[in-house]
């Protein structure tokens, strides 16, 4: 009975394996999928992690160490015995020895090494979520276009529709005696040409998917399909009122990681300079140790091991200072590099900002765009609708020739092509301008 239970339950997991992987993607599924398992971001992870090995190396360097050592030597001819006088003879010695030393006083190198390995880390841990944004972006973008090309697609469809039916009404009216086969002709490559736009819309959409699968990193786009149930897109022919560029700006400066990383980076430099001018600081160390040895010359008689590491064994205690008086100007020199490295994160900062500003500004302006865009495609589309209706009903009439129907029909094939590309590309753009200002990007 078990048995049978477990098997059914494996033949129900696989039955419903297909449907789920044909579950239509959410935008904000496809960009969690993304995060996840894009490489570019994991090579950015595997660069935080090796921050943080860095920044733990660095808060160890306060530790003090501690280190064991055995050594066996052998001496063979004339040397000198434990009489203090020169034989030759063969020896042997035994040490062991355990020490350990602290630094005491670095010229505050190690606090700043902690500081700047720490600020490493914090900009390492920007520049990842740069690279989340940079590929939900990317996403965003491929998300927007497989949806504008089944918008077209599904025109295009339309449109083969149409001139299926115009196709099918000549050919009665041909049987009939009340058409001519030129006519009849001349609406059969229109439907020709109807279903070619059709096909390459639908290669476009294949493309599209693939682009989009890829950057999800999955291994095909067959089964792949995308949510189009974007309710937002019904109120996008009223646009909504935008914040001037230097707002936008002004609230993107403190939440974009690509800026906080700089400014991290321009912090840490200033850790760097204090860390070359502790050259000029004295460095004070302590340390301490135990050691014992056993010691033996052929042809005298010695103690046992034991007791001679008894009686040999031996401790000490000691402070190291040391005092810098010239090194060939390395000191003065690495004071300069550090100040060099400073001069120049600050234009990196300052060029950076100035990247972001100018990617503001595009699109801001490309919002602007696709709202007037989006506000003139709609009227044209109405416009060009009423004209088709009108210009058919006369065709059907035979008070229009084919020629006249099939432009009124092109005219709103273009209308609808347009408004369906403002649509998404205002979608697209406005969803941007909002990610700039720290919301989620979801239409």
């Amino acid at each position: 009975m078990k048995k049978f239970i477990s098997l059914h339950l494996a033949c129900c997991a696989i039955s419903a394996a297909p449907v789920l992987a044909q579950e239509p993607w959410t935008l904000e599924r496809c960009i969690d999928y993304a995060v996840e398992h894009n490489i570019t971001v994991k090579q950015y992870e595997q660069q935080v992690e090796q921050r943080a090995i860095q920044f733990s190396n660095a808060r160890n360097q306060r530790l003090p160490d501690l280190s064991a050592s055995a050594g066996q030597n052998l001496s063979f001819g004339r040397g000198l015995t434990a009489q203090n006088t020169y034989a030759n003879t063969n020896t042997s010695s035994t040490s062991f020895s355990v020490g350990t030393s602290v630094p005491l006083f670095t010229g505050f190198q190690i606090p700043n090494q902690i500081k700047l390995s720490q600020l490493n880390l914090e900009a390492a841990t920007q520049d990842l979520e740069k690279a989340r944004n940079d590929i939900r972006t990317q996403v965003a973008q491929a998300y927007v276009q497989v949806l504008y090309d089944m918008e077209i697609l599904d025109v295009a469809r339309r449109q083969i529709s149409i001139d299926s039916a115009q196709t099918t009404r000549l050919q009665a009216l041909l049987d009939l005696g009340r058409t001519s086969q030129a006519e009849l002709s001349q609406q059969q490559a229109t439907l020709a040409q109807s279903r070619l736009t059709a096909t390459q819309a639908q290669n476009n959409l294949q493309l599209a998917l693939l682009s989009l699968t890829q950057l999800l990193e999955l291994d095909s786009p067959e089964g792949f399909s995308v949510d189009r149930s974007l309710e937002r897109l019904k109120q996008l022919e009223m646009p909504e009122t935008l914040e001037s560029p230097d707002a936008i700006f002004a609230s993107a400066l403190g939440q974009r990681p690509e800026i906080r990383a700089e400014q991290l980076r321009l912090k840490g430099t200033e850790n760097n300079l204090a860390i070359a001018r502790a050259g000029y600081y004295p460095t004070l160390s302590f340390s301490a140790g135990l050691g014992t040895n056993y010691y033996t010359t052929s042809g005298f008689k010695s103690d046992a091991f034991g007791t001679q590491l008894k009686n040999n064994f031996s401790q000490y205690l000691g402070l190291n200072l040391s005092i810098p008086i010239f090194n060939r100007f390395q000191t003065r020199n690495s004071i300069r590099s550090a100040k060099l490295e400073r001069v120049s994160q600050q234009l990196t900062l300052d060029n950076t900002k100035k990247a972001l500003y100018k990617e503001i500004q595009t699109a801001y302006y490309n919002t602007i765009a696709a709202k007037e865009k989006l506000t003139s495609s709609s009227e044209a589309r109405h416009a060009s609708q009423e004209a088709f209706r009108l210009m058919q009903a006369k065709y059907e009439q035979g008070k229009a020739t084919s020629t006249e129907f099939n432009e009124a029909r092109a005219n709103m094939l273009k209308a609808e092509s347009d408004l369906t590309q403002a649509r998404y590309e205002y979608l697209y753009q406005r969803a941007l301008i909002q990610f700039y200002q720290g919301k989620p990007l979801k239409f």
